[in-house]
């Protein structure tokens, strides 16, 4: 898939970002990535809401090799061949994918002034501490050395 297809096949969804990922593409709207374009195949992001979906059309979620074994990437899913031909329903399918990705970064954030709070306490934390190292008595070595150089002086 190269990035005149991909812009072409999202023409009816709006706006999209396209970039450079791994081998293949990230494709993303409002700042969210919604979809990976890889390996010859489109996966849109999914979630314990959109995945029947992609399970009742026989979809497979993304996966690949490693040396050591197999790694199944369950946030994306592989989109269904008939949506390439139905722009419309395919529509449908990368909001609600679009949708999924928004709810996934919505569970990462920081939930409102308990995190802040948090946050604040860590940062006077690492300051107590930084404040704590510099009130440190000077080791013995280091006052003989002081007292050597004032000797000699």
């Amino acid at each position: 898939m190269d990035r005149d297809f991909l812009i072409d096949l999202f023409a009816d969804f709006g706006p999209i970002t396209i970039r450079r990922m791994f081998s293949g593409f990230g494709i993303s709207a409002d700042g969210t990535n919604f979809a990976l374009a890889l390996r010859g195949g489109l996966y849109f992001r999914a979630d314990e809401q959109t995945i029947p979906r992609f399970e009742a059309e026989g979809s497979k979620p993304f996966s690949y090799q490693t040396r050591a074994k197999t790694v199944t990437v369950a946030s994306y899913w592989q989109l269904p061949e008939r949506l390439y031909d139905d722009p419309e329903d395919l529509t449908g399918w990368a909001r609600a994918a679009l949708a999924a990705a928004q709810r996934a970064a919505l569970r990462k954030r920081p939930k409102g002034k308990k995190a802040a709070k948090t946050r604040v306490a860590v940062k006077k934390k690492r300051t107590a501490k930084t404040k704590t190292v510099a009130k440190r008595e000077p080791t013995a070595k280091k006052k003989q050395a002081a007292k050597k150089s004032r000797s000699s002086s």
